[in-house]
């Protein structure tokens, strides 16, 4: 196993961010879903230098609330 940069694996995935003009992202927390050439499925993370893991907690938890709303009013609209 070797460290790779995420930058082009996510550019390869057609990734993109919604940053409003004068936007910065400040620190970044990738997850990301790994199949390996036997077809065994891992999970990875990787985070940027200046997160600590109480931030990547925050980070986390901020991202799942606004999936589990994302998916209530989706579930909503269809009503």
């Amino acid at each position: 196993m070797s460290e790779q940069p995420v930058g082009p694996i996510l550019d390869g995935l057609d990734t993109t961010i919604e940053l409003e003009e004068g936007d910065f992202v400040m620190s970044a927390l990738v997850i990301a879903k790994v199949v390996d050439s036997e077809g065994e499925v891992s999970l990875a993370l990787s985070t940027s230098g200046s997160l600590s893991w109480i931030d990547q907690n925050g980070l986390l938890a901020s991202a799942q609330q606004i999936l589990t709303q994302r998916e209530i009013g989706l579930r909503g609209d269809d009503a």
